[in-house]
C-alpha cells in the first residue's frame, strides 16, 4: 500500500516502511516528510505491529534534503513556525521515539539526512552497495535529524567530529568498522536479514521490549534539545553566502568556494 512518497507494508507481526522515491534517490523533497511521519505513527498505532523495517526503494536508501528543490527555494521567505519546528523534525522523531523497534534495511546511499534518518533507527543493517556521509559541510550547513546528537553516540566525539568536519564518505565495511551498522550483507541478503531479525524480536514480549528501547532512550538523554539546537544552527547558515554557494556550486557540478560569511 502506497501513502504518498512512503509504502506501507504488514508482513505477519512487521511493518515494511519503504521510502519510495527511486527517481530522486529517495531525497527528502515534496511530501515524503509528512509521508515518512504518518507511515511510523500508524506503525506504532497498531496493535498488531511488532517491529517496524525502514528501507528504501531502488539503489539509494535515502540522498538526504532534494538540493534541486532546496535551491529553487533559496532567498525565500521561510514561516516562523519552520524556523522554530521544522517539517523534519516530525518525520525524525516518529521514527527515534516509535513505539516499537525500528530495524534500518540501509540498500544503499545513507547521505546527509539520509544518513541521520538512517541513524535513527534502533538497528541498522547494510547492504555491501550501501555508503554514508555527512556531506553537510559541503553545502555550507550543519547537520540536522538529529545527527549531532546521534552521531557521538554511536561512534564516539573524536570520529563523529572527522565525519562531520570532512563530509567523508565511509562504505559498509567502515561503517560495520565503527558500529554504525551492527551487519553487512550482499544486497540480495538485506531483506531476508533484516526480516529474519525482525521475526526474532517480534517473538519476544512484546511490552518487555517496548519498555526497554524507552529507558535505553531515556537515558541516553533528550533528543529534542538536541533538534531545537540544531534549528538555531541552520537557521543561521540558510542565510549565509556559504549556504547558497554550496548549493549553486552542486548545481554546477564544480567545487565550491567558501568565503566564512
Amino acid at each position: 500500500m502506497s501513502n504518498g512518497l512512503v509504502c506501507y507494508e504488514v508482513r505477519d507481526a512487521v511493518a515494511l516502511i519503504s521510502l519510495n522515491r527511486p527517481e530522486r534517490r529517495n531525497s527528502l523533497g515534496g511530501t515524503m516528510r509528512e509521508d515518512i511521519a504518518d507511515a511510523f505513527e500508524r506503525a506504532s498505532a497498531d496493535e498488531a505491529v511488532r517491529v517496524i523495517v525502514l528501507t528504501g526503494v531502488g539503489k539509494a536508501f535515502c540522498a538526504g534534503g532534494d538540493l534541486k528543490e532546496m535551491t529553487e527555494n533559496l532567498g525565500a521567505r521561510r514561516p516562523l513556525s519552520e524556523k522554530l519546528t521544522p517539517r523534519r523534525d516530525r518525520a525524525l522523531l516518529s521514527v527515534y521515539e516509535a513505539s516499537k523497534p525500528v530495524i534500518g534495511a540501509i540498500n544503499g546511499p545513507a547521505l546527509g539526512a539520509g544518513m541521520n534518518l538512517a541513524l535513527a533507527t534502533d538497528i541498522r543493517i547494510a547492504s555491501t552497495e550501501a555508503k554514508f556521509a555527512q556531506s553537510f559541510v559541503k553545502r555550507g550547513n550543519v547537520p540536522d535529524y538529529g545527527g549531532t546528537y546521534l552521531l557521538p553516540r554511536i561512534v564516539g566525539l573524536s570520529k563523529a567530529y572527522e565525519l562531520i568536519y570532512t563530509g567523508r564518505t565511509i562504505d559498509a565495511q567502515q561503517a560495520l568498522q565503527l558500529q554504525l551498522v551492527s551487519a553487512v550483507e550482499p544486497a540480495e541478503g538485506l531483506m531476508p536479514a533484516a526480516l529474519a531479525l525482525a521475526q526474532e524480536i517480534a517473538g519476544n514480549a512484546p511490552l518487555a521490549v517496548r519498555l526497554s528501547k524507552r529507558v535505553v532512550q531515556v537515558n541516553l538523554g533528550d533528543m529534542r534539545i538536541a533538534l531545537e539546537r540544531e534549528t538555531a544552527a541552520q537557521n543561521i547558515c540558510f542565510e549565509s553566502e556559504d549556504n547558497r554557494e554550496g548549493f549553486q556550486s552542486f548545481l554546477e557540478g564544480r567545487s565550491p568556494v567558501f568565503l566564512g560569511r
